[in-house]
C-alpha cells in the first residue's frame, strides 16, 4: 500500500460508510440546485468553494453523478478509482457517477478548491464518462475562476442574466474538460474503436499501431490527456461500461466480465472493487 495510502485511511473514517467531516477551521461555501433554478437543465446538483482544514473529509460510496475538483491553493488527497491521489494546486481531478470516491485534507496542511456535483439518473449519459481523464494539469484556475465569479455574481446583484451566463460558462467548461481528446488530440480515434471493441485483447503494441504510434509516445499522450496509463485508461473504460450494463441489463456476471474483456468473473470482480469500492453484484442491487 503507498505510503500516502497507509498515512490517509489512519486519518479518515472506514470508506464503508459517508461521511462529512468539516472541522473547526474549515470553510465551506456550498451552492444547491433547489436554491438556483439555472442547474435544472444542465443536471447540475451543487457546486462549492471548500477551505480545508483537517480533519476535514468526505466519503461518497455511491453518489449520483459526475464530480469535477480543482485545487486552487494548497494541497490535498482525493480517492479515484482505487487510490489515494495527491493533488496540487493546478490539478482537476474527474469523477464519474456511481463510483465511491472520497476527499481528505491532512494535518498541517490547508487545502482550497472548487467543486462541482452533477445528478445524472442512469438513463442521462454522465458527463464525466468512459473517455474522461482522472486528472489532468490543466484547466483548474481556470474553473476556480468561474465558479468564483459565480459566487460574487450569487451573493451580489444575483441578476438572472449574469447567473446564466456563469452557469452556462461553467457547464461548457465541465464538458470540454470530461472528452479532452476531443480538442485535437491524435489519440481520440483510437479510443473510439476500442470503446467498441472492449471484448478485444488488447495489448499497448496493438493500441500503439493503431494510431501510427510508438508505445513509448503514446503512454506519453495518455499521461497528460488522462492522467493514466493506455492500459490503465482500457481498464477504466471496461468497468465504466460493465457499470452501465449493471445498471440496465440483467445479464449474469460471467456475461458481462466477458462482454468488456474479462476471461474470468473472479479476475473482473476484483477489477470492479478496486474501481468502484464494492462487487458487481451489490452494485446491481443498489441501482
Amino acid at each position: 500500500m503507498p505510503k500516502d495510502e497507509n498515512r490517509v485511511m489512519l486519518k479518515v473514517p472506514s470508506l464503508n460508510q459517508e461521511a462529512t467531516v468539516d472541522g473547526p477551521r474549515s470553510r465551506c461555501w456550498t451552492l444547491e440546485a433547489k436554491d438556483c433554478l439555472e442547474f435544472g437543465p444542465h443536471h447540475m446538483a451543487r457546486m462549492g468553494i471548500d477551505s480545508a482544514h483537517f480533519p476535514y473529509c468526505r466519503v461518497r460510496l455511491r453518489p449520483a453523478g459526475s464530480f469535477i475538483l480543482a485545487c486552487l491553493k494548497g494541497e490535498g488527497l482525493v480517492r479515484l478509482e482505487g487510490r489515494w491521489e495527491r493533488v496540487q494546486p493546478g490539478t482537476l481531478c474527474l469523477a464519474p457517477p456511481r463510483v465511491l470516491n472520497a476527499l481528505a485534507a491532512e494535518e498541517g496542511r490547508p487545502w482550497l478548491f472548487a467543486w462541482l456535483r452533477y445528478d445524472e439518473p442512469t438513463w442521462v449519459n454522465p458527463l464525466v464518462g468512459s473517455a474522461s481523464p482522472l486528472r489532468v494539469n490543466t484547466g483548474a484556475e481556470e474553473f476556480g475562476e468561474v465558479v468564483r465569479g459565480f459566487q460574487r455574481e450569487w451573493k451580489g446583484p444575483r441578476e438572472s442574466k449574469q447567473i446564466h451566463h456563469w452557469i452556462s460558462l461553467l457547464h461548457g467548461l465541465a464538458l470540454r474538460m470530461a472528452l479532452p481528446w476531443h480538442t485535437g488530440s491524435r489519440i481520440g480515434k483510437l479510443w473510439d474503436v476500442v470503446a467498441n471493441e472492449l471484448a478485444a485483447d488488447w495489448k499497448l503494441d496493438s493500441l500503439a499501431a493503431r494510431c501510427d504510434l510508438s508505445t513509448e509516445h503514446l503512454r506519453r499522450l495518455c499521461r497528460r490527456d488522462f492522467g493514466r496509463t493506455p492500459m490503465q485508461h482500457i481498464t477504466y473504460m471496461r468497468i465504466r461500461r460493465a457499470q452501465e450494463m449493471l445498471e440496465t441489463t440483467e445479464y449474469k456476471l460471467e456475461h458481462i466480465a466477458s462482454a468488456v474483456g474479462y476471461h474470468s468473473a473472479d479476475v473482473f470482480t476484483r477489477a470492479f472493487v478496486r474501481s468502484v469500492g464494492l462487487p458487481p453484484l451489490h452494485y446491481r442491487e443498489r441501482r
